[in-house]
């Protein structure tokens, strides 16, 4: 259901406010460059540190923008079950297409926690469900035997973004899932080896950035030009590993900054990237003529 290139978009600030102009504009730079889908309000988009209304707001408007033209993707998952039903039964009103479910974090529930967690979400919503394994983030990963059970209990869990950053993990997830049920990578670097092993596109942070250029990576792969994929992938790959210099979206949006496509604003505790590392992927973005 879900394959190919689904950006993880920032969420663009002015003075402290969502910034809806910016916001507009890096949609239609997503759409000009074909992408298959755009996920809002996920990590990239800072979703920690945005309200209730300001969430629930960004989908809409990303919905809006996106005029029906690539799928919309809403990150609506929360570590309280409440409070992502409420957000996912906001994004189905909103018109989103599916809903991104991140593991629960900080609370650390155990497998059969977050089977219920998934499963009662699951039961809330017409949406297809994506879950979000990130364990770097949450400190619990979703179990292969989980994700299988999900799959087999709840029609609409079709696809999984894989973050825990193992190929091993995608052929185990592979071999325990149904044809139809779709893996994404969650790293840009590891996009094409994933893909080697059963994934079928990415949730991108590059994609930001670079949307054709990661776009066309992913579905040469798809089409059996994997050598045409490889050379993307290595042309690029120095930018999908610099991306994460700090901690993501701070390197992304001070690349998106860089180029003038938005104001460098965060919210806290996030802050400005170190000016040693905003030199190193300056360099980088010149390298790879994103920027003179």
């Amino acid at each position: 259901m879900f394959t190919g290139l689904y950006t993880a978009l920032v969420t663009p600030f002015k003075k402290g406010r969502l910034d809806e102009s910016s916001l507009k504009d890096l949609i239609d730079i997503q759409l000009k460059a074909g992408v298959d889908g755009i996920v809002p309000v996920g990590t990239t988009g800072e979703s920690p540190t945005v309200d209730f209304e300001e969430h629930v707001r960004i989908i809409e408007l990303v919905v809006y923008y996106a005029k029906g033209k690539c799928k919309v993707i809403a990150g609506s998952g929360a570590n309280s079950t409440e409070e992502a039903i409420y957000l996912t039964k906001s994004a189905e009103y909103a018109g989103a297409d599916a809903s991104l479910q991140v593991s629960p974090y900080y609370n650390k529930p155990s497998q059969e926690g977050l089977y219920t967690h998934f499963s009662e979400i699951a039961k809330s919503t017409n949406l297809p469900i994506v879950l979000y394994s990130i364990p770097g983030r949450c400190n619990v990963e979703i179990g292969v035997d989980t994700v299988a059970r999900l799959a087999g209990d709840c029609s609409n869990i079709v696809c999984i973004k894989e973050a825990g950053g193992d190929a091993d993990r995608v052929s185990q997830l592979r071999s325990a899932l149904p044809k139809s049920f779709t893996i994404l990578s969650g790293d840009d670097a590891l996009t094409l080896p994933f893909m080697s092993v059963g994934a079928q596109g990415v949730i991108s942070v590059a994609s930001n950035l670079l949307p054709k250029q990661v776009g066309k990576m992913v579905h040469s792969y798809l089409k059996g030009d994997h050598k045409g994929a490889l050379k993307l992938h290595q042309k690029y790959y120095t930018l999908f590993k610099d991306l994460f210099i700090e901690t993501n979206p701070v390197p992304v949006k001070a690349a998106l900054a860089i180029k003038g496509l938005v104001k460098e604003e965060y919210r806290l505790p996030l802050v400005k990237i170190h000016p040693a590392n905003r030199s190193h992927l300056r360099r980088t973005l010149k390298s790879i003529g994103y920027i003179k």
